[in-house]
C-alpha cells in the first residue's frame, strides 16, 4: 500500500494556493417586473458557484418585501483567486410572503459571470435573464470591493424617541438604514434594521458588522444614517437623518457617554420656522469584537481531532468480487481509501499526536456476529486509534475479511459517538480541540429523522461532518444533509445553529486528483471553527509570538 499512500501525498502536493484577497459583494438590483397588478416582488438574490460542472449555493440575501428595486444589505463574502475562473451565478426569486424557501417561489431571472470581471470592473451591471435565456426589463447591478485586512466586527444597538408620526390610523412603523459615504461620494449600505410596528420609540435589534464594511478601516469616514416608515407598498415615508463616523461613536462608548443625534428632515427645516428635529436617535450599545483567524486558533495550540467513519453496509458488495467497492486491488485503491488518503493527509497536519480514531457502521462483527454501527475498525474498542493515516488504510484492509456486510445504513450513531467527545471539549470553554468526521458511505442513509436530530445537536459542538458519496448510487436526497432551503431542521423543527455538514459524491471527482476532493470537502472547515469559538467568545488559548506582531483592539 505504501505507493498508493505516497503517489496520493505528492499529488496532494498540488492543492491550488491559498487565495489572493477576500471580496465583499454588493447587490441590487432594477426593473423587477410584478407578479400581477395588485403587488409588487418580494425579491431575494441567491449566489451560487460553479465546481465540476454543478452549481453550489453559496450564500442568499434577505427577502426585501413590495420592493421592484431592492437594494440588499446582505453583503457576500467570497474568496478570490487569481489563477482559477470563479463562475457565479445570481438568481433572483420572488419569495411567497411567510415563507422564506426557494421550494414554493417564482424564479424572476439569473445572471452569470466569473468573479474576475466583476473585480476588474469593479461595478458590474447586466440584465437577468429568464428562462430560455430570454432578457427581461429587470437588471442586476454587483459591486466588488476587496476585504481590507481589518477582520474586527462592531456591535452595535439603536433606538430612538419620539420620531415623527408618518402614518394617521396608527404610529409610524420605523427601521433605519445605515451607508457608508465612499471617496467618490456614492453611499453603500451598511445595515439595514428590523421595522418596529407601531412605535415612535423604537427599540431596534442590535447587530454585527465588519469594520471594513462599516468604514472601510477609516475610522473619519462619514456614516450617514437615515430613518424611515415602513410602508406594505414599498413606498416608504421618510422620517429623518443624521450623520456620524465610527470614531465619533466609539469615543462616547469609551467614555461611557451616551450619544444622541437630531433626526433632521431637511425639508421641515427649510419650511417650518419652530422646526427641531423629527425625533431622535440614541446609541445605546457600540462594542469591538476581535475576529480570530483559523491560523490564530491553530497557532495557538488548537487540534484537529480527525474520525473516520466507514460504511460496511452489504450493497457495497462482496469485496472478494472486483465489482465490490471494497474490493482491495494490489495496484489500485478503491474509492473508500482515494477519499480517506484524501481528506485524511490534509487533516493530520493539523493533530499532533497523528491517532485517528476509526470505526465502521453496518457489519455483523465477531465474535457474537451482531450489527454494529459504531464498532472500531481495530476491534480494540478501548482503544480505537489508529496510528496515522496509513494505520487507518491498514485496519480498514485488515478488517475487511473479519467482518460481514450487513446494514442497514444507520449514521447517527456514530454522529453522537463524537459529539461526546465534542461535548465534553465544549464544557472546557477553550480551542484546544476541534472534531471533524469524515462518514464515507455507499448510499442513502437509512435513519435520516434521527441523523438529522443527531447534526441540529452537533451544531452546537466543536464539531464539523464532512460525507463523501462513494460508488455511483443517487445521492439526491442526502443534498437534505447540507440544508433544505437554505436550513436544515431536526424532525420537531428545530435549525441547526451553524452549517457544519458537507456531502460531496466521489464521482464528481473521479477523474480529478484527490487535491480537488479534499479542497471540495475541507474549503468550509476553516470557516466553521473560526465560527464556532467567535460565536462562543473563545479566544486562542496560548498565542505563540506571531500575535505580537499584530494590534489588537481591547
Amino acid at each position: 500500500m505504501s505507493n498508493i499512500y505516497e503517489s496520493a501525498e505528492a499529488t496532494l502536493g498540488f492543492i491550488s494556493s491559498p487565495c489572493l484577497t477576500k471580496v465583499e459583494l454588493r447587490v441590487a438590483c432594477r426593473g423587477i417586473s410584478d407578479r400581477d397588478a395588485l403587488s409588487k416582488p418580494d425579491p431575494c438574490v441567491v449566489l451560487k458557484m460553479q465546481s465540476h460542472g454543478q452549481w453550489f449555493e453559496v450564500d442568499r440575501t434577505e427577502v426585501i418585501r413590495s420592493s421592484s428595486s431592492p437594494v440588499f444589505s446582505k453583503i457576500f463574502l467570497v474568496d478570490y483567486y487569481f489563477e482559477e475562473v470563479q463562475r457565479l451565478r445570481f438568481e433572483l426569486h420572488d419569495i411567497s410572503s411567510g415563507n422564506n424557501g426557494l421550494r414554493d417561489a417564482d424564479f424572476l431571472g439569473a445572471m452569470e459571470c466569473t468573479l474576475g470581471q466583476i473585480v476588474s470592473q469593479r461595478k458590474l451591471t447586466k440584465a437577468l435573464l429568464k428562462q430560455g435565456n430570454t432578457a427581461g426589463k429587470s437588471s442586476i447591478m454587483v459591486t466588488a470591493e476587496e476585504l481590507s485586512g481589518n477582520d474586527d466586527y462592531v456591535e452595535l444597538s439603536f433606538s430612538a424617541r419620539k420620531l415623527d408620526d408618518k402614518d394617521f390610523f396608527s404610529k409610524s412603523d420605523p427601521f433605519l438604514e445605515i451607508f457608508r459615504v465612499n471617496d467618490d461620494g456614492t453611499e453603500s449600505l451598511v445595515h439595514r434594521t428590523e421595522t418596529v410596528m407601531n412605535n415612535l420609540s423604537p427599540v431596534w435589534k442590535s447587530f454585527k458588522v465588519s469594520l471594513n464594511t462599516l468604514c472601510s478601516g477609516d475610522h473619519d469616514r462619514e456614516l450617514k444614517c437615515t430613518v424611515w416608515d415602513w410602508d406594505s407598498n414599498g413606498k416608504h415615508d421618510f422620517i429623518g437623518e443624521f450623520q456620524t463616523t465610527y470614531k465619533e461613536t466609539m469615543k462616547a462608548e469609551q467614555e461611557g457617554k451616551q450619544i444622541q443625534w437630531e433626526c433632521i428632515n431637511p425639508k421641515y427645516q427649510m419650511k417650518k420656522k419652530n422646526y427641531r428635529n423629527s425625533g431622535t436617535v440614541i446609541l445605546n450599545h457600540c462594542k469591538i469584537i476581535k475576529m480570530y483567524s483559523f491560523l490564530d486558533y491553530i497557532m495557538g495550540g488548537c487540534q484537529i481531532q480527525f474520525t473516520v467513519a466507514i460504511d460496511f453496509t452489504a450493497s457495497n458488495g462482496d469485496p472478494r468480487n472486483s465489482c465490490s467497492l471494497h474490493y482491495i486491488h494490489p495496484y489500485q485503491p478503491n474509492e473508500y481509501l482515494k477519499a480517506l488518503v484524501a481528506v485524511g493527509e490534509i487533516c493530520q497536519d493539523y493533530d499532533s499526536d497523528k491517532m485517528f480514531p476509526a470505526f465502521g457502521f453496518g457489519a455483523l462483527i465477531p465474535p457474537d456476529f451482531k450489527v454494529s454501527h459504531d464498532f472500531a475498525v481495530n476491534f480494540d474498542e478501548d482503544n480505537p486509534e489508529c496510528a496515522g493515516i496509513q494505520g487507518v488504510v491498514e485496519a480498514y484492509q485488515n478488517c475487511l475479511p473479519k467482518i460481514q456486510l450487513y446494514g442497514p445504513t444507520n449514521i447517527a450513531p456514530i454522529i453522537q459517538k463524537v459529539a461526546s467527545s465534542a461535548s465534553e471539549e465544549m464544557h472546557t470553554k477553550e480551542a484546544m480541540e476541534y472534531f471533524i468526521l469524515l462518514i464515507l458511505t455507499d448510499g442513502v442513509i437509512t435513519d435520516m429523522a434521527d441523523t438529522r436530530e443527531a447534526i441540529v445537536h452537533a451544531s452546537h459542538l466543536p464539531m464539523s461532518v464532512i460525507i463523501v458519496g462513494v460508488g455511483n448510487a443517487d445521492f439526491t436526497d442526502m443534498q437534505i444533509l447540507d440544508g433544505d432551503d437554505g436550513i436544515l431542521r431536526s424532525p420537531k423543527g428545530e435549525p441547526v445553529l451553524r452549517d457544519i455538514v458537507q456531502f460531496v459524491p466521489f464521482k464528481d471527482f473521479k477523474h480529478a486528483s484527490p487535491a480537488a476532493l479534499a479542497k471540495s470537502v475541507l474549503a468550509e472547515v476553516p470557516n466553521q471553527v473560526v465560527d464556532y469559538y467567535n460565536a462562543k467568545g473563545i479566544k486562542p488559548k496560548c498565542m505563540s509570538d506571531y500575535e505580537s506582531t499584530r494590534t489588537f483592539s481591547p
